[in-house]
């Protein structure tokens, strides 16, 4: 029987992956089932811009996946059984199970209201397509000084914000910053920010904590209220309780607990990657939920699950997260480096050619992810004998963390 890979989620991690998968891994001896919920790919790094108004395309999982061999299932993940080996899904057939040998698991992240009262009902999040687009059919109803609350401060929350600014000018923008606003960028870099801010109209509310959402109003803790006809949550993601309520070993958060090889240190047929995995960087802290992460959990479980079909050594691909990108709307952009601490480094890039840059960047990953056959190699690795989990290899991914295989 052929070695059965099932891929979680079709985002820029899961697609990706199972992708180089099927070029690297022979189908004489492996299949790989890929289950999304939706059957096209979403470029999440621009949902921000789709729900400003601007048109983004969302290539048909089909024709990405074409002649890879990869089978394509639209499906909902509802649960799953790693001591199993199974998969719960529904599906407009009514779903089913799907058994593993390996599974990839890389459901992402969604937005997450963190309890804030009428957050739920009443505030817009950008987390996924149809979200967004709720979110640009509320926008487009507002009439000339319409108002718009974006809660959020993180990267999510201004590059939110600074869009909507720019591609609505006749609407006002409110940005609530928790804390001061850019805290964790450079001097530089959040003097650059605020310009930008000015430059575009868009009013900042700092050291502001919301306390409850309404229908056409925000609450914050000190006893402002901010009129809003479109409040847009950004503070937070979350992941689905899946992992956790399937008994695999998840940190706090709900992320799925990984070694270095982004192999889960409860169930060695389980990897997790992209926003899904709780994975340490070179640093030694967790890396953060973002399209960088995904992009190195991903190459380092490729790795890890060919070398350990194949028996072929494991690259250590080196989990690191290196820089932060922030679009300023559409000319204008923030790009600087981090230190090993996750600290802003001093010298930024900013302006249209930081905006050029983070162009080239979301398009080399839509390119990537929706070309896998790209590069096709000819001959590709036949597994070796594929070696069972034992007790021990178990027992070191507990204790140590760093596992290669």
């Amino acid at each position: 029987m052929k070695h059965r890979i099932v891929v979680l989620g079709a985002g820029y991690a899961g697609a990706y992956a199972a992708g180089i998968l099927a070029r690297r891994l022979s189908p004489a001896d492996t299949e790989i089932t890929v289950v999304n919920a939706v059957p096209e790919f979403v470029q999440r790094l621009r949902l921000h811009q789709l729900a400003a108004g601007r048109e983004i395309e969302a290539p048909k999982l089909a024709d990405v996946f074409a002649g890879t061999g990869i089978r394509l299932r639209v499906a909902r993940v509802t649960a799953v059984d790693p001591d199993r080996r199974l998969v719960a899904v529904a599906d407009a057939g009514g779903g089913g199970q799907l058994g593993y040998d390996t599974l990839l698991y890389a459901l992402g992240s969604r937005g997450a209201d963190r309890g804030v009262p009428g957050a739920a009902e009443h505030a817009f999040d950008i987390a996924a397509r149809p979200s967004a687009l709720r979110l640009r059919d509320r926008l487009d109803g507002l009439s000339e000084g319409g108002r718009v609350v974006v809660v959020g401060d993180g990267l999510t929350g201004i590059e939110t914000a600074t869009e909507i600014a720019e591609s609505r000018p006749g609407l006002s923008v409110t940005l609530v910053a928790r804390g001061a606003l850019g805290a964790r960028l450079s001097a530089g870099a959040r003097g650059h920010l605020r310009r930008a801010c000015d430059r575009l109209g868009l009013t900042v509310v700092e050291h502001t904590s919301v306390e409850a959402v309404e229908e056409a109003r925000v609450l914050t803790a000190d006893g402002t209220v901010l009129a809003s006809e479109a409040t847009v949550w950004t503070a937070g993601f979350a992941v689905d309780p899946i992992a956790a309520a399937g008994g695999l070993e998840v940190a706090e958060n709900g992320r799925i607990i990984v070694d270095r090889a982004m192999r889960s240190v409860s169930h060695p047929t389980v990897y997790a990657v992209g926003d899904s995995a709780y994975a340490i960087g070179e640093n030694g802290r967790p890396l953060p939920m973002s399209c960088a992460s995904a992009g190195c959990t991903g190459r380092q479980a490729i790795e890890a699950i060919v070398g350990r079909l194949t028996g072929r050594a494991i690259a250590d691909t080196k989990p690191a997260y290196i820089y932060n990108h922030i679009s300023l709307g559409r000319r204008d952009a923030i790009l600087h480096m981090v230190d090993d601490q996750g600290r802003a480094k001093p010298k930024y890039i900013g302006g249209r050619k930081a905006a050029r840059i983070k162009a080239g960047i979301v398009t080399m990953s839509l390119w990537g992810t929706s070309h896998p056959t790209f590069g096709l190699p000819r001959r590709r690795h036949r597994l070796a004998a594929a070696p069972e989990a034992s007790a021990e290899t178990t027992a070191a991914h507990r204790e140590g963390g760093r596992v290669a295989a």
